[in-house]
């Protein structure tokens, strides 16, 4: 079994994705002298929401994932944020790879209501990494990676912020079942509303009028 280290020595938001993505930089170590011929690496990372503070605005917007803030003792468990598979180059002793993975921005995703949430800071992330390592100075030998290889990193919330907003700036996104769509689409034609924006802020208009007359 090749004896494989992993570190994450940074993150950032890639501006030319086609969707949001956030690039990690990994520094991967072998033995000394040992060749590596490729790796094939299936990486799954995981939010640490446990491993840092929150404000108490943040700690109200964190409700609907964690429960009232005198629950969280056991309820700031960890979150899945992706799992991404990656082929690394041959290399002997040490290597430097990017490992990009998309954001979903879909608020029904645990994650990007976490994200979402924040306010600032540094959101502690956890890179768990198994797979296969095909290594050994003449031919070679396959050997799976072990699986408790792991590195953690600390992200900025602004590099995931970049991300989303070099593509949807300024926007949140719901996803609805196909009746509720239709019924909205069927609202907004009759009342000849300009903007999807338009037909919430009318609705939620409604409501609070409706709220204020009970």
């Amino acid at each position: 079994m090749t004896a494989l280290a992993f570190a994450c020595t940074g993150v950032r938001s890639d501006p030319y994705a086609a969707a949001p993505t956030l690039v990690f930089r990994l520094r991967i170590t072998a033995p000394a002298g040992t060749r590596v011929h490729a790796l094939a690496l299936r990486c799954q990372l995981r939010i640490e929401p446990g491993r840092r503070p929150y404000a108490a605005a943040e700690g109200e917007r964190l409700t609907d994932l964690f429960g009232e803030r005198e629950r969280w003792a056991s309820t700031l468990n960890p979150i899945q944020f992706a799992t991404v598979p990656l082929l690394v180059p041959g290399f002997t002793g040490e290597t430097e790879t990017d490992l990009a993975v998309p954001c979903s921005y879909d608020l029904e995703v645990a994650s990007a209501r976490y994200f979402r949430a924040l306010d600032g800071g540094e959101v502690p992330l956890l890179l768990l990494f198994s797979g296969t390592a095909f290594a050994g100075p003449a031919g070679f030998q396959v050997t799976p990676v072990p699986w408790d290889r792991e590195a953690s990193v600390r992200m900025p919330v602004r590099v995931w912020r970049e991300a989303i907003d070099q593509h949807f700036p300024g926007c949140g996104w719901l996803r609805l079942p196909d009746d509720l769509m239709d019924a909205l689409l069927a609202y907004r034609s009759r009342r000849a509303l300009p903007s999807w924006e338009a037909t919430v802020r009318e609705l939620l208009g409604a409501a609070a009028i409706e709220e204020v007359a009970r």
